[in-house]
């Protein structure tokens, strides 16, 4: 899995709990896609059902490095 500085030295400190495949999962399935107007980041929503939430993982243009990934309380399906 392809990731940004960002998201190895800020995301998984603040959220060690995340887990490679959870996020690898996400991105091959996602249950919601959208491309972010303002950067062309692309968001994708799956369930986890280890955590009992949506995860959001959001990636660079290319759809494969990801620079973010977090619960998403907000998430609606």
């Amino acid at each position: 899995m392809e990731t940004t500085r960002c998201f190895r030295e800020q995301v998984i400190m603040k959220r060690p709990y995340l887990r490679e495949e959870w996020i690898e999962s996400i991105l091959k399935n996602p249950m919601k896609m959208v491309k972010q107007e303002n950067d062309d980041r692309i968001r994708y929503w799956g369930f986890v059902k280890e955590l009992g939430k949506y995860l959001r993982v959001v990636t660079l243009v290319d759809g494969k490095t990801v620079h973010n990934a977090f619960p998403d309380r907000d998430f609606k399906e």
